[in-house]
């Protein structure tokens, strides 16, 4: 039979995600869509605890930022009409009292720099090698605040720039966590405001000061989720409408490699059981038979109960809480979605 694929096989990671290991994401939107697939587990997750960042500078200044000591100051803001921002953050770190902001990304870089200090893995995301630079500072921004574009310089990172900052950058996270494991990727998903030539050299540039930084001395590795859409799947089948972003379909196939590279056999199958109890809250009641629902609930109450006594520290405590409010006759029923 005709082969119509370029499949390739990833070697399974010798290091593995368990349930007891801490795991953060940072990088462009696909590393929220692995991360959240974590998290539909209840796997101990952060994901880009400053909001989501697409180049590899401003990937980097947000893991600084949390493994250095507090640093962040009424001049590190700016303030855009009656509000004080930070370039370094998404909208959600907006103020219009800038005490209140600073408390508040003191208050996330301190619950990241615990959540890193005790990870197992880091998971880094380059999405583009094009940065906007702040003219009035000279710095990278990871945020643009919808400011007009004449107030930033547009520019193409090169390897060598990357590798430099990312080199030091690597260092100091092996002093922070010494047993932190580093994981490239690069995303999917093409940046096509730049063209498809310029989206063509961007990645491009990512791949090479990658392939560099892989010969670290700390050892990072390597995720071919890039391949596994280009390389693999190489249709538009697995597009979402705008022909840009992944469908759910590929965004799945990717995660089933992901597990199979990363996860041990016990995570696996916890995952399995976990994610179920998560669908199930997901999806509204078709019958208002309150005998099938109670049926329904008790089951689900058992399974997380089954749960606990195997994973003590997997606490379902939400899970519970709602299965338990079908229970008391509370929860308003409707058309299964």
């Amino acid at each position: 039979m005709m082969e119509l694929r370029t499949t390739f096989s990833i070697d399974p990671s010798p290091s593995k995600i368990s349930y007891s290991t801490p795991v953060m994401f940072i990088g462009s939107c696909f590393a929220t869509a692995i991360g959240s697939h974590l998290r539909e587990g209840r796997m101990p997750v952060m994901i880009n605890p400053a909001g989501t960042v697409y180049n590899p500078f401003s990937a980097g200044n947000t893991l600084d930022a949390i493994i250095s000591s507090p640093r962040c100051e009424r001049d590190g803001l700016y303030r855009h009409g009656t509000r004080w921002i930070s370039f370094d953050h998404y909208t959600d770190f907006s103020s219009d009292d800038p005490r209140k902001l600073i408390e508040k990304i003191s208050a996330m870089e301190e619950e990241a720099r615990v959540f890193l200090s005790g990870a197992g893995f880091l998971f880094v995301t380059f999405g583009t090698a094009r940065v906007y630079r702040w003219k009035e500072s000279g710095r990278i921004v990871s945020n643009c605040h919808k400011i007009p574009s004449s107030f930033f310089s547009h520019e193409l990172l090169t390897p060598d720039e990357i590798v430099s900052f990312w080199s030091g950058l690597l260092d100091r996270l092996r002093e922070f966590n010494p047993e932190l494991k580093v994981v490239f990727t690069i995303s999917p998903v093409r940046h096509w405001k730049d063209g498809a030539h310029g989206n063509q050299i961007s990645k491009s540039v990512l791949f090479l000061a990658v392939e560099k930084l892989l010969s670290h001395s700390s050892s990072p590795g390597y995720f071919p989720a890039y391949e596994l859409v280009m390389d693999d799947l190489r249709d538009y089948r697995f597009y979402a409408s705008d022909m840009l972003h992944l469908s759910e379909t590929a965004v799945d196939y990717i995660r089933a490699a992901f597990d199979k590279c990363y996860f041990d056999r016990a995570a696996m199958e916890l995952w399995n059981e976990v994610s179920g109890i998560s669908k199930a809250i997901e999806h509204r009641i078709l019958t208002g038979d309150t005998n099938e629902i109670r049926k329904f609930a008790e089951g689900m109450l058992a399974r997380i109960e089954r749960i606990r006594k195997k994973h003590k520290s997997l606490g379902l405590d939400s899970e519970a809480d709602y299965f338990r409010t079908l229970l008391s006759g509370t929860h308003v029923t409707g058309s299964k979605e």
